[in-house]
C-alpha cells in the first residue's frame, strides 16, 4: 500500500535522532535515582536471553515498545529489545506461535484466543504487562456520515431506513477491535451478526480501504482514526474510552513456553517497558518526542500531526466538532494502565462466549490466572517501585450500563439480549 500523503515526517532523521538520544540520556539520568543500579541484570537474576525480538503493528500504541528500545532502557536491564514491524496480526500470531517472535505488542484477546485454540493454532500464552488503557476509536465513512449517520443511535436509524449489507471492519477476530465493534453495534439495537457484515483488516490498510468504499465503518487504534479524518474519507462515531473508561487494549505477550524458559528474561524486558511507559506519560513534551520518534518510516509510517493531537487528548470528529478527552491513550498513569487484571483478560472470553466464538463457557478464572503473568508483574514493578493493586479483579460499567467486575462471568456473558 502507497504510504498516505505527507507519510514522511518533515523532521530530518539526524535532528530526530539528536532529539531521542538527548531525551534518552535525560530519562536514564532522571531514572538512575529511583531505581536500583543494574537491577536484575546480574547473579542468578541475569537475563537468559539477551537479544529479544518483539512484534508489533503501525498503531501509537505501539509506543511504549519502541521508545524501550529507542531511549536504550532496555540495556539498563541488560536487554537488547529489537522491534520488528509487522503487517498483520495474523502475522504477529504466527511467528509467536513458531518463536520467530520472542514477544509482541499484540491484542489482548487474540492472546486469549490463541490460548483456548480459537483464531488459530492452539498454544499456551502469557500476558506480562497491559501497555495502553483507551485509545482506538470507531470510524464512520463520510458518505454514512452524509447520510446522518454521526453516532451509535443515528447510524441505527440510518440502517434501519436504508436496507442493505452494511459491512464493518475489525483488525483480527478474537482481537480487541473486534469485540468493541460487536459490543457497540449491540449496544445501539443492531446484531453485528445478523444485521452487518464483519470483515478482518489490518490496521495500516483501513483507511485505503474505506476510501475505496469496502466498509461503512471501522473500529482501530489510532492514528488510523485520526487519519480517516485528515483524509477527509471518515468521521469518529465514538472513542473506545466511550465504551469504556480506562479499558484494556494491548499487551506485552508471548508464549507460555517463554516464560518458562527465560523468567529474567521477560522480567527485564517488562522493567525497560515499564519505565518507558512511566517516561511517554511523564510529560507533553515527553509524549512530543514519542510522536516524533513513532511516526517515522521504520514504525508508523505517518505524519506527526496523525499522532500527537489525540495522545494528548485533544480529539475532533471530523464534522466540526472539538474537544479534550481526559480519558485519552494512556501508557503507565501511575502503574494503573500496566497491572494484568484478571478480569481484564476473563472480559474478552466473555466476549468470545457471547458471539458464539467460544461454543461453551471455560473455567473464565482458571484461564486468566493461567495467561496473566501476576507475580512475575509484580516483581518487575516493586523492583521499579511501580504500585500495584490490592485486587486482581476491577469493576467497570461499559456504554449500556452493563457493570462488569470478574464475579459471575457465565452469568454475564450469558445476559445480553443481543448475542449468537
Amino acid at each position: 500500500m502507497a504510504a498516505p500523503a505527507g507519510a514522511e515526517s518533515s523532521t530530518p532523521a539526524l535532528s530526530r535522532r539528536q532529539l531521542l538520544q538527548g531525551a534518552g540520556a535525560a530519562a536514564v539520568a532522571a531514572s538512575a535515582s529511583w531505581l536500583p543500579g543494574g537491577a536484575w541484570a546480574a547473579g542468578s537474576d541475569k537475563p537468559e536471553k539477551e537479544e529479544v525480538r518483539i512484534g508489533f503493528i503501525p498503531l501509537t500504541d505501539c509506543a511504549s515498545v519502541v521508545m524501550a528500545s529507542v531511549l536504550g532502557f532496555d540495556k539498563k536491564y541488560g536487554v537488547t529489545i529489537v522491534p520488528t514491524k509487522e503487517a498483520s496480526w495474523a502475522g504477529v500470531r504466527d511467528k509467536l506461535v513458531n518463536g520467530e517472535l520472542d514477544m509482541a505488542h499484540v491484542l489482548y484477546g487474540l492472546v486469549y484466543g490463541v490460548h483456548l485454540g480459537i483464531g488459530g493454532p492452539k498454544k499456551d500464552m502469557a500476558v506480562l504487562m497491559t501497555l495502553n488503557h483507551n485509545g482506538q476509536a470507531i470510524t464512520l465513512s463520510k458518505a454514512l456520515a452524509d447520510k446522518g449517520a454521526v453516532d451509535g443511535p443515528s447510524l441505527a436509524k440510518v440502517m434501519a431506513a436504508n436496507p442493505r449489507e452494511y459491512t464493518f471492519a475489525g483488525t483480527f477476530p478474537t482481537g480487541t477491535h473486534a469485540m468493541w465493534m460487536h459490543y457497540w453495534l449491540a449496544a445501539h439495537g443492531i446484531n453485528p451478526l445478523s444485521g452487518a457484515k464483519l470483515i478482518t483488516v489490518p490496521p495500516p490498510q483501513m483507511v485505503a480501504n474505506m476510501r475505496v468504499g469496502n466498509m461503512d465503518g471501522f473500529c482501530v487504534g489510532e492514528p488510523w482514526n485520526h487519519r480517516a479524518i485528515l483524509d477527509g474519507i471518515g468521521i469518529t462515531a465514538n472513542t473506545t474510552q466511550d465504551l469504556w473508561k480506562d479499558h484494556p487494549e494491548k499487551v506485552l505477550g508471548t508464549t507460555g513456553d517463554f516464560v518458562k524458559k527465560y523468567p529474567n528474561t521477560a522480567r527485564a524486558v517488562m522493567m525497560a517497558v515499564l519505565e518507558a511507559s512511566k517516561w511517554i506519560d511523564a510529560s507533553l513534551s515527553n509524549k512530543m518526542k514519542m510522536a516524533e520518534a513513532v511516526a517515522a518510516k521504520s514504525y508508523i509510517n505517518t505524519s506527526v500531526d496523525a499522532i500527537n493531537q489525540r495522545i494528548l487528548g485533544r480529539y475532533q470528529n471530523g464534522l466540526g466538532k472539538t474537544w479534550d478527552d481526559p480519558n485519552h491513550m494512556k501508557f503507565f498513569n501511575d502503574g494503573a494502565v500496566n497491572f494484568p487484571y484478571l478480569s481484564d483478560g476473563m472480559w474478552f472470553l466473555t466476549q468470545h462466549k457471547r458471539w458464539g466464538l467460544l461454543k461453551n463457557h471455560p473455567d473464565y478464572l482458571a484461564v486468566a490466572k493461567q495467561i496473566n503473568q501476576i507475580d512475575l508483574y509484580k516483581e518487575a514493578a516493586s523492583a521499579m517501585k511501580v504500585s500495584v493493586p490490592k485486587d486482581v479483579m476491577r469493576t467497570s460499567k461499559l456504554i449500556d450500563g452493563v457493570v462488569w467486575d470478574g464475579k459471575d462471568p457465565k452469568k454475564y456473558a450469558d445476559g445480553f439480549k443481543i448475542k449468537a
